[in-house]
């Protein structure tokens, strides 16, 4: 299969789709991978070492689209790639379609096969390609929440895990998933007071049993969380509905119950945020401000860490690259319940429910094209 590498580029956005390891290993299966010049440079990846490794790098974007039959990618495509994509071909990378209805609509008219990281899903509901970002995001939900928390940066002024003799900061994480167990992990080695929500009470058991005695469980409601966002001092967002769009837990009326210099983190952002006050930021310009609530809203955290975050990916996405670029998507997806589940738009139709609901679109089962 020919198999296509672009260059991110979304505002500082650092990662890269395949890593010179993991392009080694689909070259040495008889595929044809295209790399376009300088794509892996901001994961501290150079050319020469995707050449090495058997790449044909290519200096645009427009050629990697139009001669590769699978691209792989890390975020969405954004509104100057729509026109490369073309019919039929199969775009690997994450796309969170129920955050952003121009995308989804770009992408049926474009007739490709969008298959999607975050769909991906386990017989167990684990996501697979969705868990090393995840990872990433929840710790570093904690490290910028800390940094937001200083008063230059408009924050309360609080040192995350305190002094001796001084109390130390308390974080309250919505959702115990992978995000939020991450982010309690981080934020109880830094000794700060966590508290972290969640629906599923087996869950909350788990975590009670795993985390250390300054991480404390609670379920979650709208009366608890009403109550918990007076006194709390950072609050991560970290709910998720597997390609759906996340519920809005923190509402625009609880801001002005909150403490001057709160800091919130919505790691859901992507998917349209736990938040209802949140859209989506960039690195660039990180964070606002609403009733002198600090908002950091950040849609691709990872991109930050990218020489972590592109080999974490590419460990995870490479099984189902070979996969798909040996057996051809239909046949692979056929065959591979986890890979079916990330068929999210297919020659112009709306293969996954999440989608379709958001948006209030025509349904079609996958099956159809399978």
């Amino acid at each position: 299969m020919i198999i296509g590498v672009p260059k991110e580029i979304k505002n500082n956005e650092n990662r890269v789709a395949l890593t010179p390891a993991g392009t080694q290993e689909l070259v040495k299966r008889g595929h044809t991978v295209y790399v376009q010049n300088s794509a892996g440079l901001g994961s501290g990846f150079s050319d020469e070492e995707y050449a090495k490794a058997g790449a044909k790098m290519i200096q645009n974007a427009a050629e990697i689209f139009g001669l590769a039959e699978m691209i792989i990618k890390v975020k969405e495509p954004i509104e100057q790639e729509y026109k490369l994509i073309k019919k039929d071909q199969l775009v690997f990378t994450y796309f969170h379609f129920a955050s952003y209805e121009p995308l989804t609509k770009a992408m049926i008219q474009s007739g490709a096969v969008c298959l999607a990281y975050e769909t991906v899903e386990r017989e167990d509901r684990s996501l697979p390609l969705l868990i090393p970002m995840s990872e990433v995001a929840g710790r570093m939900a904690i490290q910028e929440g800390a940094k937001y928390l200083e008063k230059p940066l408009k924050g309360r002024g609080i040192l995350l895990g305190g002094v001796p003799g001084v109390k130390p900061a308390k974080v309250l994480i919505l959702g115990g998933g992978v995000v939020g167990t991450n982010a309690a992990k981080i934020a109880a080695g830094m000794g700060a007071d966590v508290t972290i929500m969640d629906l599923n009470i087996t869950r909350l058991r788990y975590l009670d049993d795993v985390m250390p005695k300054n991480v404390h469980t609670m379920v979650s409601n709208e009366y608890s969380i009403r109550e918990l966002v007076k006194d709390h001092d950072l609050i991560i967002g970290g709910v998720l509905v597997p390609g759906a769009k996340a519920p809005k837990l923190i509402t625009r009326d609880m801001l002005k119950t909150m403490r001057p210099g709160t800091v919130l983190v919505d790691v859901a952002v992507d998917q349209g945020g736990c938040i209802e006050t949140c859209t989506p930021t960039t690195h660039e310009n990180p964070t606002f401000i609403i009733d002198d609530v600090v908002h950091y809203c950040v849609a691709n955290m990872p991109g930050a860490v990218p020489y972590t975050s592109t080999l974490a990916l590419t460990n995870a996405t490479l099984p189902y690259a070979i996969r798909l670029a040996g057996m051809g998507w239909k046949k692979a997806c056929a065959e591979n319940s986890d890979l079916r589940l990330g068929l999210n738009v297919v020659q112009g139709e709306v293969v996954y429910k999440g989608v379709a609901d958001a948006f209030n679109m025509p349904y079609t089962d996958v099956k159809k094209f399978l």
